[in-house]
Protein backbone atom coordinates (compact mmCIF):
# COMPACT_ATOMS: atom_id res chain seq x y z
CA UNK A 1 0.00 0.00 0.00
CA UNK A 2 2.90 2.37 0.78
CA UNK A 3 4.31 1.81 -2.71
CA UNK A 4 1.10 3.04 -4.32
CA UNK A 5 1.40 6.28 -2.36
CA UNK A 6 5.19 6.78 -2.64
CA UNK A 7 5.46 6.23 -6.39
CA UNK A 8 2.93 8.92 -7.48
CA UNK A 9 4.24 11.27 -4.78
CA UNK A 10 7.86 10.89 -5.95
CA UNK A 11 6.84 11.38 -9.60
CA UNK A 12 4.98 14.56 -8.68
CA UNK A 13 7.96 15.93 -6.73
CA UNK A 14 10.44 15.26 -9.55
CA UNK A 15 8.09 16.76 -12.14
CA UNK A 16 7.69 19.96 -10.13
CA UNK A 17 11.44 20.40 -9.75
CA UNK A 18 11.85 20.58 -13.55
CA UNK A 19 9.74 23.74 -13.85
CA UNK A 20 11.18 27.22 -13.50
CA UNK A 21 9.22 30.28 -12.48
CA UNK A 22 7.91 32.46 -15.29
CA UNK A 23 10.24 35.32 -16.13
CA UNK A 24 8.58 38.44 -17.45
CA UNK A 25 10.06 40.06 -20.61
CA UNK A 26 11.29 43.53 -19.74
CA UNK A 27 11.34 45.98 -22.67
CA UNK A 28 13.42 49.12 -22.20
CA UNK A 29 13.94 52.24 -24.26
CA UNK A 30 12.26 53.32 -27.48
CA UNK A 31 10.66 50.62 -29.61
CA UNK A 32 12.40 50.83 -32.98
CA UNK A 33 10.33 49.21 -35.73
CA UNK A 34 11.53 48.57 -39.29
CA UNK A 35 8.53 50.50 -40.62
CA UNK A 36 9.68 53.60 -38.73
CA UNK A 37 13.25 53.26 -40.02
CA UNK A 38 11.86 53.03 -43.57
CA UNK A 39 10.20 56.44 -43.08
CA UNK A 40 13.54 58.13 -42.38
CA UNK A 41 15.08 60.10 -45.21
CA UNK A 42 17.77 62.71 -45.52
CA UNK A 43 16.58 66.27 -45.02
CA UNK A 44 13.89 65.59 -42.40
CA UNK A 45 13.75 68.19 -39.63
CA UNK A 46 14.24 67.23 -35.97
CA UNK A 47 10.51 67.71 -35.37
CA UNK A 48 9.65 65.33 -38.20
CA UNK A 49 12.09 62.72 -36.91
CA UNK A 50 10.68 63.06 -33.41
CA UNK A 51 7.17 62.60 -34.81
CA UNK A 52 8.22 59.33 -36.48
CA UNK A 53 10.47 57.87 -33.76
CA UNK A 54 9.46 59.66 -30.57
CA UNK A 55 11.74 61.43 -28.13
CA UNK A 56 15.35 60.21 -28.29
CA UNK A 57 16.73 58.32 -25.32
CA UNK A 58 19.72 60.63 -25.06
CA UNK A 59 19.87 64.19 -26.25
CA UNK A 60 23.08 65.80 -25.06
CA UNK A 61 23.35 69.60 -24.93
CA UNK A 62 27.02 69.21 -25.94
CA UNK A 63 26.18 67.14 -29.03
CA UNK A 64 22.81 68.51 -30.13
CA UNK A 65 23.43 67.27 -33.68
CA UNK A 66 23.36 63.62 -32.54
CA UNK A 67 20.33 61.73 -31.27
CA UNK A 68 20.43 58.19 -29.91
CA UNK A 69 17.64 55.66 -29.61
CA UNK A 70 18.02 52.35 -27.78
CA UNK A 71 15.68 49.39 -27.36
CA UNK A 72 16.20 46.08 -25.60
CA UNK A 73 14.14 43.15 -24.36
CA UNK A 74 15.50 41.17 -21.46
CA UNK A 75 14.11 37.99 -19.91
CA UNK A 76 15.82 37.19 -16.64
CA UNK A 77 19.54 37.55 -17.32
CA UNK A 78 19.20 36.90 -21.08
CA UNK A 79 19.08 39.80 -23.51
CA UNK A 80 16.74 38.73 -26.32
CA UNK A 81 16.88 41.81 -28.57
CA UNK A 82 18.98 44.94 -28.64
CA UNK A 83 18.71 47.74 -31.21
CA UNK A 84 20.67 50.96 -31.29
CA UNK A 85 19.91 53.83 -33.65
CA UNK A 86 22.19 56.86 -34.00
CA UNK A 87 20.97 59.89 -35.96
CA UNK A 88 23.20 62.72 -37.16
CA UNK A 89 21.86 66.14 -38.12
CA UNK A 90 23.63 68.86 -40.12
CA UNK A 91 24.07 72.50 -39.06
CA UNK A 92 20.58 73.35 -40.40
CA UNK A 93 19.07 70.68 -38.09
CA UNK A 94 18.18 68.43 -41.02
CA UNK A 95 18.73 64.68 -40.89
CA UNK A 96 22.05 63.86 -42.52
CA UNK A 97 22.49 60.13 -41.88
CA UNK A 98 21.75 57.33 -39.43
CA UNK A 99 23.21 54.03 -38.30
CA UNK A 100 21.12 51.12 -37.00
CA UNK A 101 22.78 48.31 -35.03
CA UNK A 102 20.56 45.27 -34.66
CA UNK A 103 21.92 42.78 -32.16
CA UNK A 104 19.25 40.08 -31.84
CA UNK A 105 20.74 37.28 -29.77
CA UNK A 106 17.97 34.69 -29.97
Amino acid sequence: MKQFILIPLSIALFACSAFEPYKVPIPQGNIIEDEEIAKLQKGLSKEQVQYVLGTPLTNSPFHSQNWYYFYSVKIGDNIITERKLALNFDDNEKLQDWVLEDMATE
